[in-house]
């Protein structure tokens, strides 16, 4: 229920209303940031919703606070159709009217357009939208016109936008999806101290089937879901080149999805089999970069994924392909290499001569340590989106005429 006083006003120092919406719940980077923000407002003594799709995993859900009210929405599906669209916008609505919500946080493209619609239809005072990626980036031509044509219909019912990095909200202005004014950056947030202090995991050469008396080989990790724009099984086509090279180097690829099983029959065919593990899903990701030596990231499509700033933490230095943001936190010849988007064989060559120079990398792994992540603090990414919440609140109110006070824009968020 609202909290208003008598003259109807909301009262925005007491409890407020939070539903957030998200496509799907797996074990990815947008996912684990709504899981936070949505834990941090109901550890804040706010009522929180968190509104979502039909596929959820056993291991993201149990990461959000038993404060935290969890509601399916039918229809919401992470593909475009017109019927489950249809349905996912109704049921939005009429789950907003009957929360009776002051804030509605939606995440990822999908749920960002029909979670914003419903919420203006439902009359929700404030609208805040989550950009983890630009869905019209680095896509057909179809694709693009369709996303960028939807994201300008949602933007003017869109109170305020928080991207993960300057580089996402750039890109948002650039198309002219929504006014500068409206537009935030959160970087998100994540638990600093549990990476930097990490040690291997127990059994490690166990993990990378290594016999009791095998030395230590050169470490590889990538941590992704398998997933078409993580572009696993095309690094694999590259990564036979560092193989050649350095026939001791072990890939160890952490996540699942989708793609997996695919990617391991690719494995099998180039015959990588000694040289590849697979580790499946893992809670233990710190652990995993502290057993690396390098760190990797090949995405074609990104907002600025967390797994960067996590490996940086853990101390290990990152090649990845270009991403907008990436040049925010990974620094070329300081903390690690970035190779064009395009061009794998390149990213595998930077890997093979980093293997090589083990006096640059352990410069590089030196400044990875030494990283400033304090924009990454998981409470500092709480106390900005609250702030934002509030001034999206506030404008909202200056705005219907119910408060004198002047609408506040470009609020100064803490530091």
């Amino acid at each position: 229920m609202k909290v208003q006083d008598a003259e109807g006003k909301i009262d925005l120092g007491r409890r407020l209303r939070i539903a957030h919406v998200i496509t799907r719940l797996i074990n990815g980077g947008a996912d684990e940031n709504t899981v936070h923000s949505c834990n941090w407002a109901a550890q804040g003594g706010h009522d929180v919703a968190l509104l979502h799709g039909e596929t959820v995993q056993p291991e993201i859900r149990a990461k959000v606070d038993p404060r935290v009210e969890l509601i399916g929405v039918p229809g919401l599906t992470r593909s475009i159709s017109p019927v489950s669209d249809m349905r996912a916008l109704l049921a939005l609505t009429r789950t907003f009217r009957a929360l009776n919500a002051d804030i509605v946080h939606t995440h990822t493209s999908k749920a960002g357009i029909l979670g914003r619609l419903a919420a203006w239809a439902a009359g929700v005072p404030a609208i805040v939208h989550g950009v983890h990626i630009v869905p019209f980036v680095n896509v057909g031509v179809a694709e693009r016109f369709a996303y960028l044509a939807l994201e300008k219909l949602a933007a003017p019912v869109t109170s305020a936008f928080i991207s993960v990095s300057e580089g996402i909200r750039d890109l948002c202005l650039s198309a002219g999806v929504g006014h500068p004014d409206k537009h935030y950056v959160v970087h998100s947030g994540f638990d600093l101290d549990r990476f930097r202090n990490a040690g291997p995991p127990d059994g490690w050469r166990d993990l990378l089937r290594l016999t009791p008396d095998a030395p230590r080989p050169s470490v590889l990790l990538m941590i992704a879901a398998f997933e078409p724009r993580k572009r696993h099984a095309e690094f694999l086509d590259a990564f036979n080149k560092v193989a050649v090279r350095l026939p001791d180097a072990v890939l160890v690829l952490a996540g699942d999805g989708p793609l997996r099983s695919t990617v391991e029959s690719q494995a099998r065919r180039l015959g990588l089999e000694r040289q590849v593990v697979f580790t499946g899903y893992r809670d233990d990701p710190e652990r995993l970069i502290a057993l690396a030596d390098l760190c990797l990231l090949c995405s074609m499509r990104e907002g600025l994924p967390r797994v960067v700033m996590q490996y940086l933490a853990g101390g290990k230095p990152c090649v990845a392909c270009d991403l907008p943001g990436l040049r925010e936190v990974l620094r070329p010849g300081i903390n690690g290499v970035i190779t064009p988007a395009d061009d794998l064989a390149a990213m595998a060559d930077a890997i093979a001569a980093l293997l090589e120079d083990r006096a640059r990398l352990a410069c590089l792994a030196q400044s990875a340590a030494a990283t400033d992540l304090s924009n990454w603090d998981v409470k500092l990414m709480g106390k900005r989106t609250d702030a934002i919440y509030r001034a999206a609140l506030n404008h909202h109110r200056a705005s219907t005429g119910v408060s004198t006070t002047p609408p506040v824009r470009n609020v100064a968020l803490p530091r």
